[in-house]
This record gives structure tokens, sequence and C-alpha cells, in this order.
């Protein structure tokens, strides 16, 4: 199967609901013009149907087959692998989440180490200036505040957010979210913290096309949240949207002490944690610690009875309810370096995220006891 080629398998996705693809028609077909062979894995799942792979000139193979490719063929893929021991013997491109000591990141990379497998995190893929080279912010931002308006709406009708499923396209999701809220979200009051980010951007984009007013859309980045929190103003407006990169810690903005102090006049009833750094000792939002679902996509925050519901939304996925719009953006900002990939061993870009591998490693090695 292999040839002298540049390769690059495509996998299929695990996740449930995950339906974005981190190659797309339109960016295989650029790799394969460029002199690349890509196998892509047979998926009902993912929103580009596989014919759509095929006529591009991918070579399809089964569902799932990627563990017997040839160990020298690099994984593409988007979201982490299944949970297992099996050693990893090949080259894994894709978001591990395991870099920053999330739950399970030690057992994660060393199944690495046993199989003498590489990673490239794709969330640490930085350009000269440190910023990542592809990154789902915007849409993140976008789905998430989508889906807290839809929480807002549900809980004005009695009732919980019920399943939510990818959308067509934007439209039909701006659509669904002003329907839901009776027409418009003229009236409602959102904050966005990390406002300046391609996810704030995201989440204030969606909050406009579904007609809530600019002086209800509050804005805050580095500068507002500076003095530290827990800060107040986050209890009065319906829905808080964090986006920041966590990189550190830093000072709750919401507790549950200050949500249950602010009593029955409270206004904020849902929390969007798009950054979802649920698992991450650091995490400023302490009021839940349960990453939420696209089929129970809301944690009640325990407030007791007497006083208003509070709602956390925490998927850590929600670019895939808009799948395609997400995966097209996504992985044409990727193609650039993804072109550059058969020169990894000097690349700037390739280079510096083995090196950040390497040392994460060494870490996992010694938590588990390997060395």
């Amino acid at each position: 199967m292999m040839s002298n080629k540049s390769v690059f398998w495509l996998r299929c996705e695990k996740k449930e609901f995950e339906r974005r693809s981190a190659l797309t028609p339109t960016t295989a077909k650029k790799l394969i013009d460029a002199g690349f062979e890509i196998f892509v894995e047979k998926d009902e799942q993912r929103i580009f149907d596989d014919s759509e792979f095929e006529a591009v000139g991918c070579k399809l193979v089964e569902n799932n087959t990627w563990p017997s490719a040839p160990s020298d063929i690099p994984i593409i893929g988007l979201k982490e692998l299944p949970v297992s021991s099996d050693p990893l013997p090949h080259t894994h491109i894709q978001f591990a989440h395991c870099f920053k000591r999330q739950g399970g990141w030690s057992e994660v990379l060393a199944r690495f180490y046993k199989g003498k497998g590489a990673l490239y995190d794709l969330e640490f893929l930085n350009d000269e200036n440190g910023r990542r080279v592809a990154a789902f912010g915007f849409h993140a931002g976008f789905a998430g505040a989508a889906a807290g308006a839809l929480a807002l709406a549900a809980r004005k009708q009695g009732k919980e957010l019920g399943l939510l499923t990818p959308y067509a396209n934007e439209t039909a999701m701006v659509e669904d979210v002003k329907n839901a809220l009776g027409g418009s979200g003229k009236g409602v009051k959102a904050l966005v913290i990390g406002a300046l980010g391609r996810c704030g951007r995201g989440a204030v984009d969606l909050f406009r096309k579904i007609g809530l007013d600019e002086d209800d859309i509050v804005k805050w980045d580095m500068a507002e949240t500076a003095k530290g929190g827990p800060f107040s103003e986050i209890l009065d407006v319906d829905i808080f949207v964090n986006c920041i990169y966590l990189s550190s810690e830093i000072p709750h903005f919401v507790t549950r002490d200050t949500v249950v102090a602010a009593g029955k006049d409270r206004r904020l009833r849902v929390v969007v944690d798009v950054s979802c750094d649920t698992t991450n000792p650091y995490n400023p939002i302490p009021i839940y610690n349960i990453n939420t679902t696209f089929d129970k996509p809301t944690v009640a925050v325990d407030v007791g009875p007497e006083l208003p519901t509070l709602d956390v939304i925490s998927i850590d996925h929600l670019p895939t309810l808009l799948p395609r719009e997400a995966s097209e953006q996504f992985s044409s900002d990727l193609l650039p370096s993804l072109l550059t990939f058969p020169n990894r061993s000097s690349e700037r870009v390739w280079t510096d995220a083995a090196k950040l591998f390497q040392e994460k490693l060494g870490e996992a090695v010694q938590a588990e006891g390997l060395a």
C-alpha cells in the first residue's frame, strides 16, 4: 500500500455526535494536487459523504482500520481516540487533550511511549508569533452562544434543553434560535469573556445575528478581567459565555457562593463554558464538574429549591453543531502546515510540536512509572 509519495490516512471519528473532519474533500484535493496520497476511512458519521472524497481522488478504506495501516503512514483525525491501553506505533495528528494534564493524560501518552509512536497535537501547532495555525474557535463560540440562547428559551418555557443536533448551515442555526426565543433575541442580555479572540468573536456574532441590542452584548477581555474575580457583573446578564484560553491559574469568574448570595433577583440563568476546562485544576468556573453532551446539553448547578435555576453548558466539541462550515474553515487553515509535513524534521511548526510532545511524554513516563 505504501509508496514513495507523501501520505495521510484520514481516520473515522469515534466520538458520539462528532460530524466534523480534519480533512475535507476541498483540502484533500489540494493535497492530492501537491502529490500526496490520501486514504480516507469510510464514515457514516462524517458530514462529508465518502463519495465526495472519492470524487477528488482519495482512496477509500474500511471504517476504523487505521490500527492495521503501515506504521509509517501518518494518521490524521480530530478528536481523542477511544480509551484503550493498546500501544500506538503510528504518527498521529489530532487533538489529544493530554498536554495540560487533563483527566487520564498520562495513560494516553503512555500508549505512544509503548508503541514508539508520535503525536502532533493540533492544539499546539503554532505560527512564529505563537498563535495557533488552525483553531475551531470562531465556530465554537458561535455554536456555544446559540446553545446558550436555546437553553434560556427552554427555561423560559419551564423546560430543560433537550437534544442538540447539527445544523445544515449557519442560517438554519440562527433561524432556529430566533424562533425558540419567539422571533428574536431582543431583550436578552449576554456577557462574553474573551471577546477579542476567535471564540469570543464567534459568540458576539451569533448574539448580533439573533437580534440582541449591541448594548446588551457585554464584551470583556483581559483588560476587564485584570482586576480579578469573582465578578458580580456576570450575575446581571441572562447568558454568560466563557471563551478564554486558560494557561495558568486565575481568580474564579463566578462561584457557587456568589451565585447563591445573589439570591432570588439573580438574572444569570445560563453559563456556557466554551473553553471547557472541566477537569483542569485552574477552571475559573468551579460551579460544575462534568462535560455535558449533545443529548444532555446542560447540567444544573445545585443552588437549592428557593432560587432561580442556573444551567451550565460544557460541551467540548460545540463546532460540530456546524460541521461543514467548521471543518472547511479549520482544514483550510491547517492546509499550509500539512503541505510542509514531509519536511517535518526541519519545518518549525512541526519541530516545535515534536519538542513539546517529547517533553510531555517524559512527564507521562515518570507519572506512569515506565522509566
